[in-house]
């Protein structure tokens, strides 16, 4: 497997995907931090940019195709060095790099030509796994692929705390908004079919729909993996393959139980009551 290491990142690269692990030392960007590790699929490959110079180096970027970053989608405010999908390195590395740009360029040329899956489904894979916790200043959102509960703490506004917790359904959901700190509120906001788009949104510390940030550089990666995630999630959902709809209906029996398992692992962290534990495991198994 051909290797080609950059300021930021590892890139590894194989017949049928790009494997990337990020850089964890402290300079780092917080992005890269929380995802540690990615891997892109060829076929979800639409172009390789390749650039170079003298003093500086050179850069290679990956533009994916329409709906398959999901990243993108919500991270346009999210600063170069933040950016998954872009490698830069030294002078002394340009050849070796941008060979493997050629390379890789052919080789998603090739993918595109045949019949693949959809973009979106591709896009599944460069999220976390489902069910994925995060914790902020405000309060914690959970999302087990079907649906987000945001659950708010003891230093939220006194709004926030007395509606304690919202829940909101997948299907009803018609986009993910990120707006990072520090120089404004940052949040992660849920945007449902039902709202008004004419209308002025509420304060964020005060919005339902809404958890907060608080000038913290990795609250905002991970607000943004959340807001990706249910984004790939999204598209998805409106993407996926038309077929019979008793097999659309029965997911993989291997699938089920292990989202039983992580399940029973949040319900053991407090995450999940009894009630919603119980419930969330009736509805899978009533899928096989």
């Amino acid at each position: 497997m051909d290797e080609l290491r950059g300021r930021s990142a590892i890139w590894r690269f194989d017949s049928d995907k790009v494997i990337i692990q990020y850089d964890s030392r402290w300079r780092a960007h917080p992005l890269l931090k929380v995802l540690a590790r990615c891997e892109v699929p060829v076929p979800a490959i639409a172009s390789v940019d390749f650039a170079s110079t003298p003093k500086k180096g050179w850069q290679m970027q990956l533009r994916l195709r329409d709906r398959a970053d999901p990243y993108a989608a919500v991270g346009a405010q999210l600063a170069e060095k933040g950016q998954p999908f872009l490698l830069t390195g030294g002078a002394d590395t340009t050849l070796i790099a941008e060979y493997q740009a050629d390379q890789l360029r052919l080789a998603a040329e090739a993918a595109r030509a045949l019949d693949g899956p959809p973009a979106a489904m591709l896009a599944l894979g460069l999220v976390p796994p489902v069910p994925l916790h995060i914790k902020t200043v405000e309060g914690t959102a959970l999302f087990d692929g079907e649906t987000i509960r945001l659950e708010w703490s003891d230093d939220a506004s006194s709004r926030k705390r007395k509606k304690r917790r919202m829940e909101y359904r997948l299907a009803d959901i018609r986009r993910v908004d990120w707006v990072p700190g520090p120089w404004t509120e940052g949040y992660l906001r849920i945007v449902t079919w039902d709202a008004d788009p004419g209308s002025t949104p509420a304060k964020p510390s005060k919005d339902f729909a809404c958890l907060l940030t608080e000038n913290s550089s990795k609250q905002d990666a991970w607000t943004l993996v959340m807001a990706a995630t249910m984004t790939a999630h999204l598209w998805a959902m409106t993407d996926r393959p038309a077929g019979p709809p008793e097999l659309a209906a029965a997911p993989d029996a291997r699938t089920v139980y292990d989202r039983i398992r992580e399940l029973g692992l949040l319900h053991e962290e407090g995450l999940l009551t009894d009630e919603e534990f119980a419930a969330k495991k009736a509805e899978l198994l009533d899928r096989l």
